[in-house]
């Protein structure tokens, strides 16, 4: 494991009327949105929301006022600390906000947000690389999974090691290239609504006003996610994000059946969360093991999130489910599956347990990540001055 930094953490100051935070502002994977250490926010949780709201320029749906990109997938946030356990190196906290909402949800997961947690730590002093590969287990505060991170920390030229960005690895939903990070996840079934198959069942039938018996795949194993064969819902599949988000009705149908599915899965009345994600799934067209349309939750995603190709992967080799019967072969113990998305194509390769081919053990699975930004996000100190302890800056 790296050595953890034992250096002082960066201070908040003031600056003018307004409150300066340190903050990175990184890619993670497909997603992007400003990295902070933990330790700086106020500790009261709702003091804390209104701040990252603040920086986000939410409720605004533009987040003209804040940092925000005015899409869910840009409207995300890492909060990030040392690990409070030895066999811990980081603890991160995923938060989502919603560009016209109110909340911060910080109760599910983000597998591309997760992609940029080393690279942060290691910009910022919370770990010191040792090698030319830097591994670290960071455990996700949101839901309790661990994965293992793996980041590229060549040395420079005075010999200090840094994190590499630019490499050879290719993601779809990202132009160029850039340095591989390698992510492990274990024991991720369950991550919010408490096991794999929340019902007991690889396959549910659910009475959805309006559109009446539909077949679903519930299944969490990372993100919980409702799993649908899009032609049930008068969809091809095959749509793109623009023609998804335009289509009122379909929209609404899909809306309908994640709150009856919500109940199903034991997450009670989802209308405010983010959570279930709906998957529309067709059969595969470009030499893949499955096409879906992801909707996180009423915006259709430009790809698919990590977690949820994760869980929509592991829905391929399950006998029985929706996702299986659509999909194309899934030989093997040590399977990848190739999710195809609206940008191209996600891999994950998963292990499976050989006496018991319906357990997941392990998925693996390839992202990147890039700093975009360093410096301080600017919060109206009407909405958080926390003096008298920090230090007052000069315009």
């Amino acid at each position: 494991m790296p050595a953890v930094a034992a250096t002082g953490t960066p201070a908040v100051t003031r600056r003018g009327s307004q409150t300066a935070v340190p903050c990175l502002f990184m890619r993670g994977g497909t997603s992007r949105g400003p990295f902070f250490d933990a330790r700086l926010l106020p500790d009261d949780p709702g003091l804390r929301d209104a701040v990252l709201l603040a920086a986000m320029g939410s409720p605004d749906a533009r987040q003209i006022d804040g940092v925000g990109g005015a899409h869910p997938l840009t409207s995300k946030i890492g909060l990030v600390r040392p690990g409070a356990t030895a066999d811990v190196d980081l603890e991160w906290t995923f938060a989502q906000v919603q560009p016209g909402g109110t909340e911060v949800d910080t109760s599910s997961n983000c597998g591309n947000m997760l992609a940029a947690v080393v690279p942060f730590a290691v910009e910022t002093g919370l770990l010191v690389p040792t090698g030319d590969r830097t591994t670290a287990r960071v455990l996700t505060r949101n839901t309790g999974m661990v994965a293992e991170i793996t980041v590229s920390t060549p040395a420079g030229r005075s010999g200090v090691r840094h994190v590499a960005y630019e490499g050879p690895a290719r993601i779809d939903g990202v132009p160029g290239t850039a340095a591989p990070v390698e992510i492990g996840f274990v024991d991720t079934a369950g991550s919010v609504a408490g096991s794999l198959l929340p019902t007991g069942r690889v396959r549910d039938t659910v009475e959805v006003p309006g559109t009446g018996p539909v077949d679903v795949t519930l299944i969490d194993n990372g993100q919980p996610l409702v799993i649908v064969a899009a032609e049930r819902l008068g969809a091809t599949g095959y749509e793109t994000p623009a023609e998804i988000d335009a289509d009122e009705e379909l929209r609404a149908r899909v809306e309908a059946l994640r709150l009856v599915c919500g109940h199903a899965m034991g997450l009670g009345d989802v209308s405010e969360r983010n959570y279930p994600k709906m998957t529309l799934v067709a059969p595969p067209r470009h030499g893949g093991t499955l096409s879906t349309r992801s909707l996180i939750p009423r915006v259709c995603h430009q790809s698919i999130g990590v977690l949820a190709a994760v869980t929509a992967a592991t829905a391929c080799v399950l006998d029985g489910s929706v996702a299986r019967e659509l999909a194309a072969a899934v030989p093997g113990t040590e399977p990848t599956v190739r999710v195809e998305h609206p940008s191209g194509a996600f891999d994950v390769t998963l292990a499976r347990d050989p006496e018991d081919p319906r357990q997941v053990t392990r998925s693996a699975l390839l992202r990147t990540a890039r700093l975009l930004m360093a410096g301080d996000v600017l919060v109206p100190r009407s909405v958080w001055d926390p003096a008298p302890t920090v230090q007052e800056k000069s315009s």
